[in-house]
């Protein structure tokens, strides 16, 4: 028997090393380390129950919280009556669950946006019926008695009467490309205040209202487009093509926005009369607490004063609610966090130095402060009226972690996730269940269905496949540390070692970091590491003989507003400092080659790279920048101007910049950017090689024909790794 059991023992290790040296970034791009989680789900009116679509997305599915046991089919595409469709990208239910809208034929836009063809589905009945026959629609809601969907195509505004036989009218027609937009933000308002539908019903279903955007006065920017391959665009095969679309730069106009109500039945649309501030925002329009008014939100152009309005639809009138003014300016993530709850608002705020949140009357009047995170209250998953109690994830131990908690209406706060990590949770409508997502930063992540006392009702997801996978590359694992900078800052950091690493030896480095405002790289989730998959390139790089690094600078978040708003009106000076300190920390370490320490990031990475390159203290040997802006100038009005007011305001926060300190970069450079980046221009590469070009600096560039902002497609990311591998591989080894 012993004789049988020692060459299995060794095909095993030679099996598990065979494995470590074979992990390939076609691997890692093909998806083979994604996680499995838990797909399109929904919590149901009941209370009891929870909605998913499944893995082969031709049902959806209906599972019990108390058991996590499926309990039923909603709908499934080859049991319909009337209309037929081969798949599900997406659903809604209607507020009393009777009905479902589902989306298939998914088009993306940008980043939140997209077009989709849209279906009614009779729960009981199983009729299945085209939302409209007009086209593909974008950003449909259902109206609050479920009798009514609002959508829109084509920049204008249409209401579908579900009750009365699908009958479909025309809200507004003003709508046109690059000109009025109506019902859905402008790319701007998408992308830096994170939502993708600018309308809302009253309560009462009477009237439908929304953010009018005349983007008329607003400079256009043109994409070049070829011909290309994967896909091919034969229409650009001797002549380029180009995609104009209106981009507000730092300082330029922006959209004139005004908020409109539309009385559905008399077909009469009037202006709301609300306070904008001059050349303000409007963020956020919601449905209101009464049977007939909506909720608008304000903001200024600075963005430090946010104002919550109740609008009645039928008057037009607007009465404030809250005004939210802080010092700086006012976190994004506020505008997503605050919640109605039909006798009370949340607002979460950082205005005494962390993120908690705060109750108000539905008056506006402030009745107390329901939390006390130590690091701040991160998401707010409901209130609960008839206990009075809070949920709300917090980061209540650590900046680089993650609980669920529950605060009682006598201050009491309870810990409902103890178990060290980042966990996540989705609440059944009652609060008697929750579906706790968990994960560290070597395990992929656990889903596990709760009763409110905590007890583990059932196993959801394990990702026991991909545990398995991991574990037979032997991977090594990554250790969090801390480190005090020569300006006497603490930083915190992760560090991932070759999985033969010999403290005797001295090896390369690269760092990976992103370092942009309120952003957090080093965490204790699976999310961690620079491209997704539980750091999986990270890995690959480890296998190649490097040790990985990466630390969260100033003006990252998890650390409280003092930490994370430093860096206001001069991105990227602090940055760059302490990715710097940090290498110089790593230089001291036996085992750290220091006259070989790289640096790389992606967006605004790729911008704290080429700061940190140009810092002035030649550390990095070599670096790479990936989709960098390289001037805020450059970049849009919202997001910049939160940071650093216009340039007018703060001339010498903008002076500072990649292509000013062109001059000074120290270090072999790769640059890798997509020509069709609607989001970080190409001009920000072009403008800074030029610079680069003029000061004598030898570097390299990668330009990807017709790929957006995420440069991928086919075998392009596949490619783009390849080089980064290739660069550090040639100027660190």
């Amino acid at each position: 028997m012993k004789k049988a059991l020692l060459p299995f023992f060794l095909l095993m290790v030679l099996s598990a090393t065979h494995a470590a040296d074979t992990l390939s970034i076609k691997q890692i791009t093909g998806g083979s380390f994604a996680p499995e989680t838990m797909r399109s789900l929904s919590p149901l009116s009941d209370g009891e129950s929870f909605a998913q679509v499944s893995a082969g997305h031709d049902k959806i599915l209906r599972y019990a919280f108390s058991t996590g046991e499926q309990t039923g089919v909603i709908f499934d595409v080859a049991d319909t009556k009337g209309s037929t469709i081969s798949d599900i990208d997406s659903y809604t239910p209607s507020p009393d669950g009777k009905r479902l809208l589902v989306a298939t034929t998914t088009k993306r836009i940008y980043r939140r946006s997209y077009t989709a063809e849209h279906y009614v589905y009779d729960v009981d009945s199983h009729l299945l019926t085209p939302l409209s026959k007009g086209g593909p629609q974008q950003a449909p809601i259902w109206s609050p008695d479920g009798r009514r969907i609002a959508f829109v195509r084509d920049n204008n505004i249409f209401v579908v009467d579900v009750d009365n036989a699908m009958r479909e009218r025309q809200v507004t027609s003003d709508g046109r490309r690059n000109e009025v937009i109506n019902g859905i933000p402008d790319w701007v308002n998408e992308e830096e205040f994170g939502f993708n539908c600018a309308m809302a019903f009253t309560a009462n279903a009477s009237h439908i209202c929304w953010i009018r955007y005349d983007e008329r006065r607003v400079a256009t920017y043109a994409l070049q487009l070829f011909k290309g391959l994967a896909p091919e665009r034969q229409e650009f095969a001797d002549y380029p093509g180009e995609y104009a679309y209106k981009y507000p730069k730092a300082g330029k106009d922006n959209a004139i926005v005004t908020a409109w109500s539309h009385d559905i039945d008399s077909g009469s649309s009037k202006a709301f009369e609300l306070p904008l501030p001059d050349e303000g925002y409007i963020p956020r329009i919601l449905p209101g607490t009464g049977k007939g008014d909506v909720v608008v939100y304000t903001l200024n152009r600075h963005q430090d004063s946010l104002a919550v309005y109740s609008a009645d639809a039928a008057t037009a009138q607007c009465r404030l609610l809250v005004r939210e003014s802080v010092p700086k300016y006012v976190r994004e993530d506020v505008l997503g966090g605050i919640a109605f709850t039909g006798k009370h608002i949340l607002m979460p705020s950082d205005r005494n130095g962390t993120n908690q949140v705060y109750l108000y009357d539905l008056n506006g009047k402030l009745l107390r402060c329901l939390t006390s995170a130590r690091y701040g209250v991160t998401n707010i998953y409901g209130y609960d009226e008839r206990s009075q109690k809070l949920y709300f994830q917090a980061a209540g131990r650590s900046p680089m972690e993650r609980e669920v908690y529950v605060a009682d209406k006598k201050g009491k706060t309870t810990l409902l996730t103890p178990r060290p990590g980042w966990n996540n949770a989705l609440f059944s409508a009652d609060y008697r269940y929750y579906i706790r997502t968990w994960s560290d930063a070597d395990t992929p992540y656990e889903v596990e269905v709760f009763d409110i006392k905590g007890k583990s009702l059932r196993t959801v997801v394990d990702n026991a496949e991909l545990k398995a996978k991991r574990s037979a590359l032997a991977l090594t694992k990554k250790e969090f540390f801390s480190f005090t900078t020569s300006e006497g800052v603490e930083l915190n950091g992760w560090m991932l070692k070759p999985i033969d690493f010999d403290p005797s030896k001295r090896y390369p480095v690269i760092m990976f970091q992103y370092s942009g405002p309120a952003s957090q790289q080093v965490v204790n989730s699976y999310a961690i590491g620079s491209m997704g998959q539980g750091g999986m390139f990270d890995h690959y790089l480890a296998q190649q003989g490097f040790i990985v690094v990466c630390t969260d600078g100033r003006g990252t978040g998890g650390r409280g507003s003092e930490f994370e708003k430093c860096t206001y009106m001069q991105l990227g000076e602090l940055e760059a400092r302490d990715q710097v300190e940090t290498a110089l920390h790593l230089a001291s370490l036996p085992y750290v080659d220091k006259q070989h320490i790289g640096i790389w990031g992606w967006s605004y990475g790729g911008f704290c790279t080429l700061m940190s390159m140009s810092e002035g203290r030649p550390v990095f040997a070599a670096g790479v920048a990936v989709a960098p802006p390289t001037n805020w100038r450059f970049y849009d009005t919202i997001y910049t101007e939160r940071f650093m007011r216009t340039p007018q305001e703060n001339e010498k926060g903008y002076a500072v910049n990649p292509t000013v300190r062109a001059r000074q970069l120290h270090g072999a450079l790769l640059i890798c950017h997509g020509m069709a980046d609607d989001n970080v221009h190409p001009q920000n590469s072009f403008e800074y090689s030029e610079a680069l070009v003029q000061a004598d600096k030898d570097f390299r560039e990668l330009i990807y024909t017709n790929r957006n902002h995420s440069i991928y497609g086919a075998n392009t990311r596949n490619h783009l790794l390849r080089q980064i591998t290739n660069h550090f591989i040639d100027y660190l080894k």
